[in-house]
């Protein structure tokens, strides 16, 4: 058959449009993305048609025409920011959105983002008021800082702390502690923007009390001590603790901590590595405590100031304050985050990142065993091994790096058919599950996934087996 024949078997685009698939399509499709999804599909085969492809390859993409156009509709419909599970078992994970929020926050979000609200109204004394009233009193009164002020991320809290209380001044701060934080972002350059200047003491494995001594001059504004939350330096090391460094305070040298990950309540207690809390900080004598809200904490993205309220009361004034304060969607969900936090034992079964930190391994087990029992009589033996192993949880998102917390993971193994392609097709799934291949592999942390999440991952995981 010659190449004029197959063009002449491409449907004309108000065909196509006739055809009662594609009308059900329009129903719900916007008909400019239909349009390009025909386009589309038809420039796909003129290709294949000009590049002289295989006549059954051709003959197969006209047969399927409609059929994906269809698909290519439904591709262009979806949000590209979607849902996903996490069955990675990395609980804090960066690339997947970072903490969860409880599903009772949304409704007060909802409420807040759909009806007008008080953001900016004192409702007592009838006039404006300030959209950080609404935080500052739960937030100290959970540190223990006189005041506090809150942003759009860590990076803007230290951005802005800096700026206002150390321009043109120099801050000391740890060779051991210019740490990278995430997107290549490192805090000699955050310092750099705020117009501080870095006074770097110590080593990067040693700094002594007396290196910060040394480093004080008429010029010091700051010691900054930074908590290595993303990594540990492990061996011939020393570092000296807030606790020690207050000593060096004065009326116009200030301490301030950025603790990074920004954990709440003393997580050893529950079998977890010891990670310096916020209130601990600002007892240990730290003038300003920055933190992040969505990693330990396990609220929205945001970054976080308490401490003296002088200090804080400045911030508020510093031009920088406008570009980088939060909306009111954060400031109602972290609200609602830190109210689960006036009762640890709330937090501990409110906050989703806590309540995976501390899941038990007979909880997670059962999940396993409950999921296997369901997909055996479905999956065909000579095709796919179900087991149960033993593997290792991570924190993530930045904080206790070193942690490696107990879970058990569904492993899948295939007996034919490739497990790349499987993985392939748990993610293009209609709700992806990200999962991680380990030795010829898949396997499915139950730690990061919830129980109602189970039916999602059967599903997906027949919907994979039907292309072994």
């Amino acid at each position: 058959m010659s190449n004029k024949k197959y063009y002449q078997m491409i449907p004309k685009v108000d065909e196509i449009l006739a055809d009662d698939r594609i009308l059900d399509i329009l129903k719900t499709s916007p008909r400019k993305i239909v349009i390009e999804a025909i386009n589309e599909e038809i420039d796909k085969i003129r290709s294949l048609i000009q590049e002289n492809e295989d006549e059954n390859r051709i003959i197969t993409e006209l047969n399927e025409l409609i059929l994906n156009i269809i698909n290519n509709c439904i591709a262009k419909n979806k949000f590209s920011l979607r849902r996903v599970v996490n069955a990675t078992g990395v609980i804090i994970h960066t690339n997947l959105g970072r903490s969860l929020l409880n599903p009772d926050i949304i409704d007060n979000i909802m409420q807040i983002s759909t009806n007008y609200s008080n953001l900016e109204f004192d409702i007592e004394k009838g006039k404006r008021g300030s959209r950080y009233s609404h935080l500052e009193k739960i937030i100290s009164q959970i540190t223990g800082g006189e005041a506090a002020l809150v942003v759009n991320n860590n990076a803007a809290a230290v951005l802005l702390v800096l700026s206002t209380v150390a321009k043109d001044k120099n801050v000391i701060v740890s060779r051991g502690e210019l740490i990278e934080i995430g997107g290549s972002f490192r805090i000699p350059e955050v310092m750099e923007q705020s117009g501080a200047i870095l006074k770097e003491v110590g080593t990067t494995n040693k700094t002594h009390f007396e290196d910060y001594l040394n480093a004080i001059d008429d010029e010091t504004s700051c010691i900054m001590k930074v908590h290595t939350s993303n990594y540990k330096i492990l061996g011939f090391t020393s570092d000296v603790p807030v606790s020690e460094l207050k000593k060096l305070k004065s009326d116009k040298i200030l301490l301030i901590e950025d603790l990074g990950s920004g954990v709440l309540i003393d997580l050893s207690k529950y079998g977890i590595s010891y990670e310096p809390t916020v209130s601990d900080s600002i007892k240990n004598g730290a003038d300003i405590v920055t933190f992040s809200g969505d990693k330990l904490l396990g609220g929205p993205q945001a970054g976080i100031i308490v401490g003296k309220k002088e200090l804080i009361d400045k911030m508020k004034k510093n031009p920088l304050t406008r570009a980088l304060r939060v909306d009111k969607f954060t400031i109602s969900a972290l609200e609602a985050t830190f109210r689960y936090y006036l009762d640890e034992a709330t937090a501990l079964s409110n906050v989703p990142t806590l309540s995976m930190i501390v899941k038990s391994i007979d909880d997670i087990e059962k999940q396993v065993l409950r999921v296997i029992d369901i997909l055996k009589p479905k999956i065909n033996s000579e095709e796919i091994i179900f087991d149960i192993v033993d593997d290792f949880s991570e924190v993530g998102g930045g904080s206790l790096p070193l942690e490696k917390i107990n879970t058990k993971c569904l492993a899948i193994e295939l007996l034919r058919g490739n497990i790349v392609d499987f993985e392939r097709n748990l993610r293009n799934y209609e709700i992806p599950v990200i999962s991680r291949i380990f030795k010829d592999r898949v396997l499915f942390d139950f730690r990061t996934i919830r129980e109602d999440e189970e039916e999602i991952v059967i599903e997906a995981i027949l919907n994979a087996c039907k292309y072994i």
